[in-house]
């Protein structure tokens, strides 16, 4: 049988080089890679039109192409994971400015629907008890998936959320980092502020998996297989694992983080109702371990 061509789309993290890099591969296809800075910028068309065969997506993003009867199956497959508390800023020179605080502020975040922001909403939610209904968003994006509708405020066209931030028209922005001296971290440490929340949920907050369109999912269940245990063995190639797993790979070391982001995602009405973390899956994908 003729090798499969797959267009995909895959940042360039350490633990997915050997399969960039054609170092590893498989009898069954090969993968042409098609390269978007930032990643993201790929989630959309693979959204809308299926552009691609395999993707990196984001949990969020995924969830909600789902409530949406798009054409796309998971992989337990984690491109991108990361704790999050270091991923929201305010002013230094605002003095103290703790999470309570952000009810009845200005907010920004590049798109409502990033899964960062989804993780730090419920951080600040459910860890800090914010009322996210008293904090005036302020969007940069639309969402990914067209049919969901947007009703936080628009920056201006062409605005910079950080310099935003700077000139005080947002008291605080989510999904952003910088060493910016005027800016600091809302978490006033947030290492430990992220140790503390592992301590005491055990989950690691999983931004990124991996996506196939139903098409191939359906017509082809060993290439499916065979491209998650490729992308698998290209994990193990770098070097030792860290400790917690920030890219867990299989449904079951998935299950937690899938579970808190689905939570999530109904409080923040991201997605009409609650769906099982299995029902993520197809028959071929739900066997990933």
């Amino acid at each position: 049988m003729e090798k499969l061509r797959l267009r995909t789309v895959l940042g360039n993290h350490p633990h997915v080089r050997a399969v960039k890099r054609g170092e590893l591969g498989s009898d069954l296809f090969d993968l042409d890679f098609t390269e978007f800075t930032p990643t993201n910028a790929a989630f959309k068309p693979m959204v809308r039109e299926q552009a691609f065969d395999v993707c990196e997506m984001a949990i969020v993003t995924y969830l909600m192409a789902r409530a949406y009867g798009k054409p796309l199956v998971l992989l337990p497959a984690a491109m991108v994971g990361r704790f999050q508390h270091g991923h929201a800023l305010c002013r230094a020179d605002r003095g103290t400015l703790t999470p309570a605080d952000l009810e009845g502020k200005r907010v920004g975040i590049r798109s409502f629907t990033t899964t960062t922001g989804a993780w730090v909403r419920g951080i600040l939610a459910n860890d800090h008890g914010v009322n996210l209904d008293r904090i005036n968003w302020v969007t940069f994006e639309d969402p990914h998936v067209a049919e969901y509708v947007d009703r936080t405020e628009r920056a201006p066209k062409d605005s910079s959320i950080i310099e935003m931030l700077k000139r005080g028209e947002l008291d605080a922005v989510l999904g952003e980092t910088s060493n910016d001296p005027a800016l600091k971290p809302l978490f006033a440490d947030p290492t430990a502020e992220a140790a503390r929340w592992y301590a005491r949920h055990g989950v690691v907050p999983v931004n990124h998996l991996v996506v196939v369109t139903t098409r191939l999912a359906t017509s082809r269940p060993d290439v499916v297989r065979s491209l998650y245990d490729l992308l698998k063995h290209s994990k193990a190639e770098p070097g030792p694992a860290s400790v917690p797993d920030m890219l867990p790979f299989g449904v079951e070391a998935n299950r937690k983080p899938l579970e808190r982001m689905i939570d999530y995602c109904v409080q923040q009405a991201l997605i009409p109702g609650r769906v099982t973390v299995d029902e993520l899956f197809d028959d071929t994908t739900r066997d990933l371990n």
